[in-house]
């Protein structure tokens, strides 16, 4: 048996115990026992409710403005996940998703795109620590880089075809982390290491002249074939993966895809497939054409679940959905300076510790092993889908060379036991992203069962919240309860330290923040 796949034992639990390949075995058990293909479908700066499906107890304006009828028909035939979380940056989400580890640990705490330079606005009294702005690699050799195993490689190594098509936003220019195959990737589609996109439209040929030249770091390669065709690029994407799949189909073995859209970031084109529909509806220009890169993405989830069910690998195909961090919440740069948020009712948005910038869309489908039409209230963290599609496709997640921070989350899937109960999840941010608001930046958090704190490295406040008793983060109750704050405190201090985490230092007197626990 190849070295990268676990016992014979371990993986009886994702067959069926009369299926035995070998040359006694009939053809439907063959079949049977094949291991499953498996989808990651991430969105990019999706909101929590960006979407007809709620994920919450009840529906919101939100989810009777947005329309999303294929997140609605997948979730019919698998889970969601209502405490799904993410970074609150889209390079720290990725970089943990890729290696499995915790952002406190590979440093890539927020965005990346040049080489050697840093993306944190300034400050007047803290320095910065020097974080990896180069991103993450498989390979030593690069600065301010953190090195870690790609679950991509070792499904590849175990059998896997691996495809990714769209936005990778791993490694800066130039570093061996920005392209897809250095990941283990065989094919890839359209990803470099931007972790955004010039222009949705072909009209503007996805950021390119005429004679073929990027005129921004953010312009979309490898689509030329749909320059000035009107196909905006979501569609663009979804046609590429459905070829992608198309040749997969032919090679007789488990395929990744990872069809990782660069919807719905900004800039807010207009997707005009939808985008008069949702005028028609009353919302404004900016609002209509925002729905419209949903709808756009949905549609793409639609098409590829509709090639499962064609192509007669729907029951034998892990579909996953998810988003890289909350959307942006009350952002003139697309809201026209309107103050409404589409995240509510959780607190703020992308960059933000609060639950609007971490919180996540997720939903699952397992024919045969998850049942359909069901919800899971227990939390799970971005690490957490390393070991989780490793142990799906029967890889040991233990064959990574480099740490492991997250836990599988399939006992949840096969309602087996909550990995959640008593666990502890972290973020660390100690850097200034593009939005100067406050509680936006300089922060660190912790959320342990039903209590989250945040605590700020400038002005050692700290912030405690009951989650599922206030969701929108409403009441700061640290004041109440200062026996709960300080083992947070100190749970998360020592967590920082023991994965040698970062912070900053005050400029005037060189001497570096408090832990939380020193506060």
């Amino acid at each position: 048996m190849n070295k990268y796949l676990v016992s014979a034992l371990s993986l009886a639990s994702l067959v069926p115990a009369n299926a035995h390949p070998g040359k006694d075995t009939t053809p439907a058990q063959a079949n049977e026992a094949k291991r499953p293909n498996i989808i990651l479908f991430l969105v990019d700066d999706m909101g929590w409710q960006d979407t007809s499906l709620p994920f919450w107890t009840e529906r919101t304006p939100y989810n009777e403005m947005f329309e999303t009828p294929n997140m609605e028909r997948l979730a019919e035939k698998g889970m969601m996940f209502t405490q799904a979380y993410a970074c609150n940056i889209s390079s720290a989400t990725r970089c943990s998703l890729i290696t499995g580890a915790n952002n406190a640990r590979h440093r890539v705490t927020n965005w990346t795109l040049e080489r050697d330079k840093t993306t944190d606005r300034k400050s007047a009294t803290l320095e910065l620590p020097d974080w990896n702005y180069n991103g993450v690699s498989q390979v030593e050799g690069t600065p301010n880089t953190y090195v870690g195993t790609s679950f991509v490689d070792l499904l590849r190594q175990s059998g896997y075809h691996t495809i990714h098509c769209g936005k990778a936003h791993w490694g800066a220019i130039d570093t061996p982390g920005e392209n897809p195959t250095h990941w283990g990737f065989e094919v890839n589609i359209a990803g470099h290491a931007a972790g955004g996109l010039a222009t949705y439209l072909s009209e503007r040929n996805y950021g390119h002249t005429r004679d073929g030249k990027a005129y921004s770091l953010m312009s979309i390669p490898g689509l030329e074939d749909y320059w000035g065709t009107g196909i905006f690029a979501t569609e663009a994407l979804t046609r590429e993966a459905i070829k992608a799949l198309d040749k997969a189909k032919q090679y007789n073995q488990p395929f990744y895809l990872y069809m990782a859209h660069y919807a719905v970031h900004v800039p807010v084109d207009k997707d005009m497939r939808f985008f008069p529909k949702y005028v028609r509806k009353g919302l404004s220009d900016k609002e209509a054409a925002y729905a419209s890169l949903v709808e756009g993405m949905d549609k793409s989830l639609g098409d590829l679940m509709d090639w499962l069910e064609k192509n007669g690998e729907a029951d034998n195909t892990i579909f996953i959905f998810m988003s890289d961090n909350g959307g942006l919440a009350a952002e003139p740069a697309w809201r026209d300076g309107e103050t409404h948020t589409q995240n509510a009712p959780l607190k703020s948005g992308k960059g933000s510790l609060n639950e609007g910038g971490i919180r996540e869309p997720m939903i699952v489908c397992w024919p045969g092993v998850v049942k359909p039409g069901t919800r899971c209230d227990k939390y799970v963290m971005i690490e957490d889908f390393y070991p989780s599609l490793l142990e799906m496709a029967g890889v040991d997640p233990k064959e990574s060379q480099s740490p492991v921070d997250g836990v599988s989350f399939l006992p949840l899937l096969k309602g087996t036991g909550d990995p959640s109960k008593g666990r502890a999840l972290v973020w660390n941010f100690p850097n200034i992203w593009g939005n100067d608001g406050p509680g936006i930046n300089l922060n660190c958090a912790i959320r342990k069962d039903d209590w989250k704190l945040i605590y700020y490295y400038e002005t050692g406040k700290k912030e405690l919240y009951n989650i599922p008793q206030d969701i929108g983060e409403k009441h700061d109750l640290a004041a109440e309860h200062p026996d709960i704050v300080r083992k947070l405190s100190k749970e998360l201090g020592e967590y920082l330290r023991k994965v040698d985490a970062q912070r900053p230092s005050f400029k005037a007197s060189g001497k570096p923040c408090p832990w939380p626990d020193e506060v």
